[in-house]
């Protein structure tokens, strides 16, 4: 671990200055975090050494050095090079290779002291808060009830938390063992860092008011020093103030510990995976903290000496005359600011042209009640989509064949080119949601971003500038070419987020399938009606993949609600919890549908080192004071859609669809009847049907009835969620031992699929039906008819015969695991859109868009050819 640090000092302040932390074995973001100046660090984050007398190195007065180190203890405090600089702590001599138990001891002892140094610290900031209660209620208080709370706000509540914590603590460090364990102790504190995120969100506010009664009130200075430091041994330097940034940064150092603990428990050691989850949870609260404290929002100082910040910013769509334009757009203080970059000659300095921009006091959003009418959106078919992710799912598996072939770079670059040109397409053309804003002067603008996380994010970063002071400015010619030219160095979005654009050491993200559990919520103010969406990234831009159900008029939601999800190159998880609104009058222009409200939104990074395991990993995300509870864990695409015979042949899941339908003397399954009797009675309409996830709990539980044959299927299906049912369909046809389409025939529709000639395709794929047993043949007439009539209702459902086909191509054809081997289909996770994949979807689409005669003109015709395949 390495802690690098940039600590500044202004005589006379107390204003914040920032600590700089990198963790390098963490795969989270830096950290940045308010520091009071010139405590002392060294670059392991052990131990440092106090400034003599209090003094720095330019007169002015420090604080007291207090070690409280997380690792602090005899033995392991970071020794000292000759010219006095801290080296990297050791285990102590004496110490076998292999006793990690012993050091994770040693470890765990230090942290347990420093705990109580934090914990007496924690009661000493408290002492001044209760003689200032006491006279609050008094004809002459110190200060009011109002800041004493701002003040001393959630200090009590985290002083419980860790007074609970050392004290369960301490008794495990007394009785030490190889079977001890902590790791549920650190869980639990992890899980409660929601404390920490208000008092973060408080703090600065608290700081100026305890600055504010300090100057003006000579008794809460008095208050202060009497009571918060006769618990400790230092000079009255010490103030609440200078307490208050103690559990910020305690946080980090936790975090620290949790690193020395995993690297000091063995794998197989229960307490593992409980330190990785807390260590995750505490890694994802200080990346959030990040992106609220973002080192790169840089002042910049216009010619008339106005200062203005760089807030936010980042690449939209803008429907410009009728067409999508890639816009660069940046917010900052007191403006938003749409740029585009300009072309320039090989070599030559970039720089972004302004295109238009809006003062944030002149800039106004769509109103529900507007009566203006918003131009209708020009959205390509779903299945344009496809092909171009298609397209790009070759190009890079041809760019991986090239680097390994000699003399194959120069083709890679050519390769890279078109790939960026057909990326940059795709991220211009997939997002559908609208964004607009207007001016005071009746201009408006229209963005297009991919999911509402996106949407809500730029119109919360504005409205929260709103809520201050804001003057309407206009910027002169030359003010406008300086902001504009500061753009290029003030950006924290570089490049556009497509593949090509990254390094090659970079991440490709995960392929395969997410199990998301959504269980709980918590923090709400009021009774409400609850759910929860999870969206994932691919190819650049986010995509909304599951909702929960709503949970009705409660502040704790508890759906405890899995989800399968299939993931494309994703890196990040989002999680995003809406109040539902049944009120049809509330319709927004922009989408044409009702508007529900979002009550916060989350992100957590996909770690592929911590979510590919066979456990689940529980973790929480903050959001706006709520805090939602989940588990996740990550499965390969060949594993799930891997096929095993059941081993209970009585059974419908796992068994030989001809055993199935001769045990029911039927042509078609029971169950596929059923399920899609039940989605074309209650869940034709439902946008994303089959595509969107059901619950997987839900899924289990049908499952479970067909294969035991319960009489209360027909029960369990009417009151079952529609997208449920439509999963188990799904699993059905993905759990045969071998595909609908049968392993013997897998190649000739390989084969026929590719045929170029159409009447040649139409042939040999009409005879490939014929060639198919009865049941089989039978069973996927009935779903094509069905995916059909699903499919004519697009414009509600949003479901095209491509969607369709890209849904239940793989389910259907995917070869069982002999024949896959054979064939080496799918050979790895980043090759999900391998050739194999997009034949099998082509194949579905093509006898969805040429559906076939019924089944016994099929048998009578004698148009097709009849030799064996």
């Amino acid at each position: 671990m390495t802690l690098f640090f940039v600590v500044k000092r202004l005589p006379g302040s107390v204003s914040l200055s920032f600590i700089f932390l990198f963790i390098s074995s963490s795969p989270s973001l830096p950290v940045f975090l308010p520091l009071l100046p010139d405590f002392n660090y060294n670059t392991d984050g052990y131990e440092g050494d106090g400034t003599e007398d209090g003094k720095s190195q330019d007169g002015s007065e420090t604080l007291p050095y207090i070690d409280e180190s997380p690792t602090m203890s005899p033995q392991l405090c970071a020794p000292q090079g000759p010219d006095g600089e801290a080296v990297s702590p050791t285990p102590p001599e004496g110490l076998p290779p292999g006793k990690g138990l012993e050091m994770k001891k040693l470890v765990l002892s230090g942290f347990l002291a420093s705990e109580e140094i934090y914990i007496n610290q924690l009661e000493a900031l408290l002492l001044p808060m209760r003689p200032l209660k006491a006279t609050a209620t008094t004809s002459q208080p110190v200060l009011t009830i109002q800041q004493i709370e701002t003040i001393f706000y959630k200090i009590q509540d985290i002083f419980e938390i860790h007074k609970e914590f050392y004290d369960a603590l301490l008794p495990s460090i007394q009785q030490w063992d190889e079977k001890v364990t902590v790791g549920h102790l650190f869980q639990k504190l992890a899980s409660q860092l929601g404390v920490y995120k208000a008092f973060v969100d408080n703090y600065k506010v608290a700081l100026e008011t305890a600055e504010k009664c300090s100057q003006a009130n000579i008794q809460f200075q008095k208050i202060s020093e009497v009571n918060s430091f006769s618990m400790i041994q230092s000079p009255p330097l010490f103030s609440p103030t200078a307490l208050l940034y103690k559990p910020i940064d305690r946080v980090t150092r936790s975090t620290l510990v949790l690193h020395d603990l995993l690297k000091h428990t063995p794998k197989d050691h229960p307490d593992f995976p409980l330190l990785q989850d807390a260590l995750r949870i505490s890694q994802n609260f200080l990346s959030s903290i990040n992106e609220e404290i973002d080192p790169r929002r840089t002042a910049v100082t216009t010619p008339k000496g106005e200062a203005r910040q760089l807030v936010k910013d980042g690449f939209l769509v803008e429907v410009s005359e009728s067409s999508r334009k890639l816009r660069h757009v940046f917010l900052f203080t007191d403006l938003l600011l749409c740029a585009k970059m300009k072309k320039t000659a090989v070599g030559r300095h970039q720089q972004y042209e302004c295109k238009w921009y809006i003062p944030l006091a002149d800039l106004t959003f769509q109103t529900l009640d507007d009566s203006d009418s918003c131009p209708s959106i020009q959205v390509l078919p779903e299945h344009e989509i496809e092909e171009m992710k298609i397209k790009i799912s070759v190009l890079k598996s041809e760019i991986q064949k090239e680097k390994k072939a000699p003399k194959g770079q120069s083709r890679v670059e050519r390769l890279r080119k078109k790939m960026n040109e057909q990326e940059s397409w795709l991220l211009l053309h997939s997002p559908t949601i609208p964004f607009r804003i207007h001016n005071k002067h009746g201009k408006s603008y229209l963005f297009l971003l991919s999911s509402d996380y996106e949407r809500s994010e730029w119109r919360e970063s504005i409205q929260k500038l709103q809520k201050k002071d804001l003057q309407a400015c206009v910027l002169s010619s030359v003010e406008l070419q300086v902001l504009t030219s500061s753009c290029f160095k003030l950006r924290t979005v570089h490049n556009i987020p497509v593949t090509s654009n990254k390094d090659d050491e970079e991440t490709p993200g995960l392929y395969g399938f997410l199990h998301v559990i959504v269980h709980s919520a918590k923090g709400f103010k009021e009774s409400a009606n609850l759910y929860c969406t999870l969206e994932v990234d691919s190819y650049g831009y986010f995509v909304s993949k599951a909702k929960t159900r709503v949970f009705r008029d409660t502040t704790e939601p508890q759906w405890n609600e899995e989800f399968e999800i299939e993931l494309e190159g994703s890196q990040y998880l989002r999680i995003l919890c809406y109040e539902k609104c049944y009120d049809k009058s509330m319709l927004n222009k922009d989408d044409n549908e009702i508007v529900d409200k979002i009550m916060g939104k989350g992100q957590v990074q996909l770690d592929p080192q911590t979510v590919q395991s066979k456990n689940w990993h529980m973790d929480v995300i903050e959001m706006n004071g709520i805090k939602v509870e989940f588990s996740m864990k990550f499965t390969s695409r060949d594993l799930s859609l891997k096929r095993t015979p059941s081993k209970k042949q009585s059974g419908v899941f796992g068994v030989k669809i001809n055993v199935v339908t001769k045990r029911e003397r039927s042509k078609v399954p029971y169950i596929v009847r059923q399920c899609i009797e039940e989605v074309e009675k209650r869940g034709i309409d439902e946008v994303g049907i089959y595509r969107i996830s059901g619950v997987a709990t839900d899924i289990q539980a049908l499952k479970l009835a067909f294969d035991t044959n319960t009489k209360d299927i027909l029960v369990m299906l009417s009151d079952m969620d529609i997208n449920a049912i439509a999963g188990t369909l799904k699993l059905y046809f993905r759990e045969l031992p071998e595909p609908l389409l049968t392993d013997r025939l897998y190649p000739a529709f390989m084969e026929g699929i590719a045929l170029s000639d159409p009447a040649a395709k139409e042939n040999c794929m009409m005879h490939l039906l014929r060639s198919l047993p009865d049941p089989n043949l039978m069973t996927f007439l009935t779903l094509l008819e069905h995916l059909k009539r699903v499919a004519d209702k697009e414009p509600i459902n949003k479901m095209s015969l491509h969607n369709l086909a890209t849904v239940f191509g793989p389910t259907l054809l995917r070869p069982s695991e002999s024949e896959s081997t054979k064939g080496q289909h799918i050979t790895s996770a980043s090759d999900i859109w391998s050739h194999d994949v997009m034949a099998q979807v082509q194949v579905l689409l093509y006898y969805l868009q040429h559906p076939p005669i019924s089944f016994a003109e099929l048998k009578r015709n004698t148009l097709y050819f009849s030799t064996d395949v």
